[in-house]
Order: C-alpha cells, then sequence, then structure tokens
C-alpha cells in the first residue's frame, strides 16, 4: 500500500511546491489575465485586478487588487490608453515588479482611434484591407513592419525614446539584467507626453499617441503576448521555463485555429454593416473582415455627448445597418433608442465568463457568435 500511495503524495507535494514558488503575478482585465493562466497552467495562477463587472477606463482599486500590485514579481497590462488610472499605483505599490506593457512591445499590431460617431475620417473598408495584408504567415513571422497607412508605423512607435526599454526587452541576447529596463519603471517621459499630447475627453481619459488601446481583440495579439509572456517568466523562474513555453504553444495553436474557424463563420456577413455601443472592435473588424459604421461612444467608452448622439442620430438611416450591439456592463438605453434596428449584445471583456485559461478563447467565441446572430 505504502508503494502505491508514495508516487501520488510526491506528485501531490511538488505540485504544492511549484505552485508555491510561481511568481506572483498581477494582470489588469480579464482577457490578457485568462492569456497569462494560460501560460502559467499548471505552474502557477496569476491575480485579476480589474474585475471582469467593471469597465477598465474607469476602475477604483480595492485594497485586494492593491494588495497584488504591491506582491506582484511580474505585472501585465495593456497599457495607458487603456487604464490610465492605474499607471500611478503601478510606480507606488508595484515599484519593484517587473511590467510588461503590452502595447510597447514591439510585435503587437496597433490601429489608430478611429474620429466621430460614425468614422466619417476614416475609409469604412481599411479593415478589410489590413486584413488581407496581413496573412497568418506573415503574423507567424513577427513580421509586423507593414501595417498600412491607415494606422501608425510600429517601427516609429519602438523608435521612440519611452519605448527604449521595450526594444531591449527583445531577448536577443537574454542577458535578463541589462536587458530590461521594466523595472527601472522609466514612464515619466511617457506619461508626460500622454498627457499634453493624448486626446482627452474632459472626463480625465486620454489615450495615448492616438492608439487604440483595445488590442487584445486581435487574436494574433493574444499568440504574441503569450510567447512574450512566457518568454519573461522563464527568465523570473527559469525551473519551469519549458512548461510556460509549452503552455504558450498550446495557447497559440489553439486561438490560431479558433481564427480559421471564425473567418468562415463571418464571411457570409462580412458586407452587412453594424453599429456598436462604443467603439472598441476595430482590431477585431480588421482580423475577421467585418466592419462597424458607427459607435454610440468613442473608444474611452465615457457618455456620449449630445453633439455625437445628434451625429449619429441624423446619420443612422444612410449608414444602413443591419443590427446595433449593447454591451452588459453598460446601459442598453440609448442603443435601443436609436431606431428601428435589431438590438444584439456583444461582450469585450468577458463579463459572463469565468476568469481563467478559457476565458479568452471562450471571449472571442462568444463575440462572433453574437455578431453573426444579430447580422443574420
Amino acid at each position: 500500500m505504502m508503494r502505491t500511495l508514495l508516487p501520488t503524495t510526491l506528485a501531490v507535494l511538488l505540485g504544492t511546491t511549484a505552485l508555491a514558488d510561481a511568481p506572483r503575478v498581477a494582470v489588469d482585465i480579464a482577457p490578457v489575465h485568462s492569456i497569462v493562466a494560460a501560460v502559467m497552467e499548471g505552474v502557477g495562477t496569476p491575480d485579476l485586478i480589474v474585475p471582469t463587472g467593471a469597465s477598465p477606463h474607469d476602475h477604483s482599486l480595492r485594497p485586494s487588487e492593491a494588495r497584488a500590485l504591491d506582491e506582484a514579481e511580474l505585472i501585465v497590462w495593456v497599457g495607458h490608453g487603456l487604464t490610465p488610472w492605474l499607471e500611478g499605483p503601478l510606480d507606488s505599490l508595484g515599484e519593484g515588479a517587473e511590467k510588461i506593457e503590452l502595447l510597447k512591445l514591439p510585435a503587437t499590431r496597433l490601429m489608430e482611434l478611429r474620429e466621430g460617431a460614425t468614422f466619417a475620417a476614416h475609409d469604412h473598408g481599411h479593415g478589410e484591407e489590413e486584413h488581407d495584408d496581413h496573412d497568418h504567415e506573415d503574423h507567424d513571422d513577427d513580421k509586423h513592419d507593414d501595417h498600412g497607412d491607415e494606422h501608425a508605423s510600429h517601427d516609429e512607435h519602438a523608435s521612440h525614446d519611452e519605448h527604449a526599454d521595450h526594444d531591449e526587452h527583445a531577448h536577443d541576447d537574454h542577458a535578463h539584467e541589462d536587458e530590461h529596463a521594466h523595472g527601472e519603471h522609466k514612464h515619466d517621459d511617457h506619461e508626460e507626453a500622454s498627457h499634453d499630447e493624448a486626446g482627452h475627453d474632459g472626463h480625465g481619459h486620454a489615450h495615448a499617441d492616438g492608439v487604440d488601446p483595445h488590442a487584445w481583440l486581435d487574436p494574433q495579439n493574444a499568440v504574441i503576448w503569450a510567447a512574450a509572456i512566457a518568454e519573461e517568466l522563464g527568465h523570473l523562474d527559469r525551473d519551469n521555463a519549458q512548461a510556460y513555453a509549452n503552455n504558450a504553444a498550446a495557447f497559440g495553436s489553439e486561438i490560431k485555429a479558433l481564427t480559421a474557424e471564425i473567418e468562415q463563420e463571418l464571411q457570409p456577413v462580412s458586407d452587412k454593416p453594424f453599429i456598436v455601443f462604443h467603439d472598441a472592435y476595430q482590431y477585431f473588424e480588421a482580423r475577421f473582415g467585418v466592419a462597424a459604421v458607427g459607435a454610440v461612444s468613442a473608444s474611452d467608452a465615457e457618455d456620449p455627448s449630445p453633439r455625437r448622439l445628434a451625429e449619429l442620430g441624423e446619420e443612422i438611416e444612410a449608414l444602413d445597418a443591419v443590427c446595433a450591439l449593447t454591451e452588459p456592463q453598460f446601459n442598453p438605453g440609448i442603443i435601443n433608442a436609436l431606431g428601428d434596428v435589431r438590438v444584439g449584445e456583444i461582450d469585450p471583456i468577458g463579463v459572463s465568463v469565468e476568469p481563467g485559461p478559457d476565458l479568452y478563447a471562450t471571449l472571442i467565441r462568444n463575440m462572433a457568435t453574437s455578431l453573426a446572430a444579430c447580422l443574420k
């Protein structure tokens, strides 16, 4: 009996030790938390800072969330454009932690913010063109240098002074102490430029450098981020580096397969226009060849101005939208009043999904299903 139980007992003890020794990781939003959880699966569990029912654009830290930041060895966040309120706590509570700001990773696909309730300053077809210009093989090879004229060249982003830390973060020589400036928190220049140059909405929110921060809604970005997170975790926890790498590879394979399925699912409705509650979906649109033609609220999800609502109301018939999509964390009253248009619900943050390694794939799948149902 003892010989039968001993391996099991050792396995439990070893598993407990591995979990206890895993780096403490804090993550800002549920979709990114899911990516990190998938990479850490079997080794440890990250802490989620912004609850799934809260808007990441405007959240007040609870004591337990502040404690998670304070105790973290690694903090993963989308960036200032999504959660500008988080920068102060990161500089104080997360002072000693390594940090990955995902929008600054050189391989991240970035898109510019759209303007106006009906994106009048942009070509409505640009999402499909961008998607066509970036096939999966190019993304798999991390060839992200050419992303079209509709958004800023990422080489230019990477060349800015505030991105120097992430140039070092490329791990070419794996000299961890020299490559990573994350622990030094050299964000002062970026913070000043963000607040001086970004477009403020009058509510204290701004999107740095004109970049749309909802980049997790391109599944290829999620694949890129998983690999970068696995690499950083491997430096912090060399004993489990191979497990992180294997998990990131498995996550990448799953998401690529899911992407191919959704492309097929949405192709029949790719020519049907729709309206969204807030302008968060252009990464999803570009990846899957669909396009919103208007948004009740801007990318920061603040309450729309009367002028914006008037613009959308005047153009609603001309837009010929098939459906309008609400979101679970916002009051749908405004979108319900848009007129004779089918109303559906789409969830870009995973409000109704249990946080964990499966949330991200479920989120993308549910978004595609909701959109397809509303457009049919």
